[in-house]
């Protein structure tokens, strides 16, 4: 996914870091949208401040773990004082291990964000001026180049979170953005660029290389951003799905308020009440009701969309408050606690943001299941309600939208199968002295996909249920959803003989990412749920 236009973040024109956490809008808003980034004067203080205690620690002859010893299996090897530097300086570059693609902008925007709010927290001992150049970095649109393979999301997301501090030694490779939200420039080596933009490139001290790579960042940037595609993609599901119920000549009388109340699921509730919104004043509903109506139930795909739609939405609101409880926490091994302390822990392990980023691939699948049902009923005479077979112009010469069902079928395979967990899954490293790992890395990398899928088979569900509607002409749908009918009659969508349809799709996969069915649908109901 990429911006979307209903986010409240997008307007940020800076946002400021200091020692109180950050919010997933603000993430958003840096990651996506080029907001700037400002400085706290205060937390800054507070940096300085932790980095006399590390380098209280530095000049004592006990050895102390990530300060003036190895890392890992190493911890126990003692390093002289004239090694340090050229320590912090290895372990960069040696985790620096990334394989595979480049991993998008706005996820490595966010990872370096994050890492950057946790420096700013003063528990990790660096010096202001590590901070002062992640936020230049940030500010002058370089973004390093990050390969998708290299985290087991555990001691923190190292290879990724390498990658972006080796950037700021001036070494590896970055882009440089064109413009404030995205123009990715062509790569280039990290000294040049690092030189264009007036920053001098770090020479880490004692601790630093350890404080730039051992957190979640990477995972919790990904889930902060699914979030986001999340909380506009299912108040879209709710308006594919009321596009459905009218195209079908269901009834809306499954989504009354007293029969929610019955079972008091927050998520279902909201959903519900974005339906009867979505629905009211609908002439087609109105056009099947009373006595002269037959049919007593609609299938669950119309019946069961709040239940189903508002799980996912439950399941959103867990992940959303152990986004916001990282979002609050200063992940570093060793962490320098408040009161002077340097100690070890397990704050990097990233168990809490890989499970929720698993329980979300698991409703993005199973909201993408509904959808593709509804697509499904649409196209078979059968079950549509007197609407000619997969809506075709000439039957029997046109194929109408069987092709376009498929295509959703395929994808909501995919995402079946991208549900199964990768937080299960563990596998031993550092000779064994890391022998439990979240693979929240991979988690997020799944969603990110997931999200993509789930995008597009809503998409067909609208283009699908936008023909169903006009083809049930001279009876007309509901303000909502004529809005959004409108909307997908710009890109050509309409009924008609067999033409090129992957050139709609996309287009209509572009509305629907955009946030522009939602803001279509609202211009009628106000704001959704």
């Amino acid at each position: 996914m990429s911006s979307n236009d209903s986010a409240p973040a997008r307007a940020a024109a800076s946002v400021t870091v200091g020692t109180g956490p950050l919010g997933i809008d603000d993430v958003v808003a840096v990651a996506r949208h080029g907001a700037s980034v400002v400085l706290d004067p205060a937390a800054l203080d507070g940096v300085a401040a932790s980095r006399e205690i590390v380098e209280g620690l530095a000049a004592d002859p006990e050895p102390h773990y990530g300060i003036s010893t190895g890392f890992g299996a190493l911890a126990t090897t003692f390093i002289a004082e004239d090694r340090r530097a050229q320590l912090q300086a290895s372990l960069v570059r040696s985790h620096a291990a990334g394989s595979g693609a480049e991993v998008e902008r706005e996820v490595v925007r966010a990872l370096m964000l994050l890492r950057l709010s946790t420096l700013m927290t003063g528990r990790t001992g660096v010096r202001r001026e590590t901070a002062e150049t992640y936020a230049a970095i940030l500010n002058a649109g370089i973004t390093p180049v990050v390969r998708e393979y290299g985290s087991l999301g555990c001691s923190g997301d190292l290879a990724p979170l390498a990658h972006c501090a080796l950037v700021a030694m001036g070494e590896g490779e970055v882009r440089v953005s064109t413009g404030s939200t995205g123009g990715v420039g062509e790569t280039t080596d990290a000294a040049s660029a690092l030189a264009a933009a007036g920053i001098t490139p770090l020479r880490l001290a004692e601790k630093e290389g350890l404080a730039l790579i051992n957190g979640t960042d990477g995972m919790l940037g990904m889930l902060a951003l699914a979030i986001d595609d999340l909380r506009m993609l299912l108040t879209t599901a709710d308006i594919a799905a009321a596009m459905s119920v009218e195209g079908l000549m269901g009834t809306d009388a499954v989504f009354a308020a007293d029969l929610h109340a019955l079972r008091p699921q927050r998520g279902q509730a909201i959903s519900a009440s974005n339906l009867r919104r979505l629905l009211a004043g609908s002439p087609i509903v109105e056009s099947h009701k009373g006595p002269e109506c037959t049919r007593v139930q609609d299938a669950y795909s119309l019946r069961c969309a709040p239940q189903v739609h508002g799980a996912a939405r439950d399941t959103l609101a867990h992940a959303a408050s152990v986004a916001d409880a990282e979002l609050a926490s200063a992940v570093d091994n060793p962490v320098l606690t408040l009161d002077g302390r340097v100690e070890s822990n397990g704050n990097f392990h990233g168990a809490p943001v890989a499970y929720v980023l698993d329980f979300l691939a698991i409703g993005v699948a199973d909201v993408a299941s509904m959808s593709e049902r509804r697509t499904d009923r649409f196209l078979d005479r059968a079950r549509n309600q007197g609407l000619p077979p997969f809506l075709a112009h000439e039957v029997g010469v046109d194929s109408g939208l069987m092709i376009a069902q498929y295509t959703a079928a395929g994808i909501v395979s995919e995402l079946k199968r991208l549900a199964v967990p990768a937080s299960v899954d563990s596998i031993p490293s550092s000779a064994m002295q890391e022998d439990h790992v979240s693979m929240g890395w991979a988690a997020a990398r799944k969603l990110r996909r997931s999200i993509d899928g789930l995008s597009r088979v809503l998409a067909i569900e609208v283009m699908t249920a936008a023909r169903g509607l006009a083809l049930r002409a001279p009876l007309v749908p509901g303000a909502a959803t004529a809005a959004v009918v409108s909307l997908v009659a710009e890109t050509g969508a309409v009924p008609g003989p067999d033409r090129f349809l992957s050139p709609e799709i996309e287009a209509i996969s572009d509305l629907v990412e955009h946030g522009r069915i939602v803001v279509a649908a609202t211009s009628a109901t106000g704001a959704l749920d």
